[in-house]
């Protein structure tokens, strides 16, 4: 039984995963974030004694062995040597959504480096491991003096429970702006800040770092027998669980709050991080072609705070199509894959006249988003969908009736991080696929043909966002 830690921006849920990749029992707390100065910050103490405290739990209910830490890609702590000072930081984690001082901001672009230096465009807020870092050095120079380590957040948490620094190369290149996946070195601002030394030493995603300490057994009642592995970046455990099946030459496409695209396939050259595209690693070091676009936010802004539960029905959806009512990007305050398209949302036709036209054409937006990215990312013919944009019946369906030349499947289980990482317990004695279960869309029939006029209609409208 494998202990999984999967920390999001919203919430924190520690997971017991069986040997099949199948989820036994998961708890979750809220991640908390704190105004105090010097900037909006996480609460790492009281998340550690969550941490702690749950594991101990679990662990009563459950026969661990292993336990591996996943987390959202825009994190990192900054400590001292001593993982039971407090909670283990000389600096507080910094929330990656508040907005940045005007001067941090202007002195970090021209030490951010290429493209390729950086693995993204520059995005919003404090997004971006290596600003916090430059913002951390500019603003409390004394403090940062006395670091030991800077770890990405997977790995913190897997110092704080084994006591091992470690870097990993799936969180690293997940736009952290530190690492330069295409060549696998660090960005040149890694050696014009100093920040070198305080960057440990690699280790795989499936290494064990280690033992539980013995002060958290002691305190807290932990198994001694188990093992902290390094763990790494969510999105790119997600993907690893479709490699650890047997999936090669595939388009994975995770919907959410961000809908989060990777291929290993794509060519370099077809990266624009213009249009949301970012160049990411898996858990091996290869490189991941990635496109990235806030889907879900999206989704609310046209559905509305309180959407009907119900699944949108085939005729809503036909009545929409037929009227040519089209919700024309973007509503939020990113562009997403359409430069200068940012808050610039408009539904042109009929508007939708109940509040299930509202969810269905937020449905419809969202599924050719999604076709967008697709198309934007790679030509592999296989592509698999999954999360939570598959609630919805139809979803899957609309997307495969859209790429009629590839062959899409879609993944019901909606605690792929969990499966992935769980699945690198097992990555070095596994000796057939893992299991995975696929499914196939239902074929939508005579209104294949006027979802895709209207899907022409939409592509027309949304490549011709004006520039700002």
């Amino acid at each position: 039984m494998v202990a999984v830690l999967d920390v999001g921006k919203t919430n924190i849920k520690l997971s017991a995963v069986g040997a099949d990749s199948a989820v036994m029992e998961t708890i979750s707390v809220p991640n908390p974030v704190l105004p105090d100065p010097p900037w909006r910050h996480h609460d790492l103490k009281t998340l550690g004694e969550w941490v702690f405290e749950t594991l101990a739990v679990l662990s009563r209910r459950h026969d661990f062995c292993t336990v591996v830490p996943s987390g959202h890609g825009s994190g990192g702590v900054l400590t001292g040597s001593d993982p039971d000072a407090g909670d283990g930081a000389v600096l507080p984690m910094i929330d990656y959504e508040q907005s940045l001082p005007e001067e941090i901001r202007d002195g970090y672009a021209p030490l951010s480096g290429s493209f390729l230096d950086r693995g993204s465009a520059t995005m919003h807020g404090a997004t971006h491991q290596a600003r916090q870092l430059y913002w951390m050095q500019e603003r409390e120079p004394r403090a940062f003096r006395k670091a030991r380590w800077y770890l990405g957040l997977p790995q913190y948490w897997a110092w704080r429970l084994s006591g091992v620094a470690a870097s990993e190369v799936s969180f690293l290149g997940a736009q952290s702006h530190l690492w330069n996946v295409a060549e696998r070195r660090w960005a040149p601002i890694v050696g014009t800040r100093g920040w070198e030394p305080l960057m440990p030493p690699f280790a795989r995603a499936w290494q064990r770092l280690g033992p539980i300490r013995p002060e958290l057994v002691h305190r807290y009642g932990l198994p001694i027998e188990m093992h902290v592995l390094t763990g790494g970046h969510d999105s790119s455990l997600n993907h690893y669980r479709y490699h650890a099946a047997g999936l090669r030459s595939f388009s994975v496409i995770s919907t959410g709050t961000w809908i989060v695209g990777f291929s290993g396939s794509t060519p370099i050259e077809r990266l624009d991080e213009h249009r949301g595209m970012t160049l990411n690693s898996d858990v091996f070091g290869n490189r991941l072609g990635g496109i990235l676009t806030m889907g879900g936010r999206e989704f609310s802004h046209i559905a509305g705070s309180d959407p009907p539960t119900d699944p949108v029905p085939l005729e809503v959806l036909a009545r929409l199509l037929a009227r040519r009512t089209i919700a024309v990007p973007s509503f939020g305050d990113d562009d997403g894959l359409f430069p200068g398209s940012a808050g610039s949302g408009r539904i042109l036709g009929p508007p939708p006249e109940t509040a299930m036209e509202r969810k269905a054409l937020a449905l419809l937006y969202c599924v050719l988003l999604t076709v967008e990215c697709i198309d934007t990312l790679s030509d592999d013919r296989f592509v698999v969908l999954d999360g939570s944009f598959l609630r919805d019946p139809l979803y899957a369906s609309l997307v495969a009736s859209l790429l009629p030349g590839r062959k899409v499947r879609f993944n019901l289980d909606t605690y792929g991080v969990a499966a992935g990482a769980a699945l690198l317990a097992s990555h070095e004695a596994r000796e057939r696929p893992a299991p995975l279960g696929l499914s196939d869309p239902i074929e939508l029939g005579a209104l294949t043909r006027e979802l895709s006029r209207y899907a022409a209609d939409w592509r027309s409208l949304a490549r011709a966002a004006p520039a700002r």
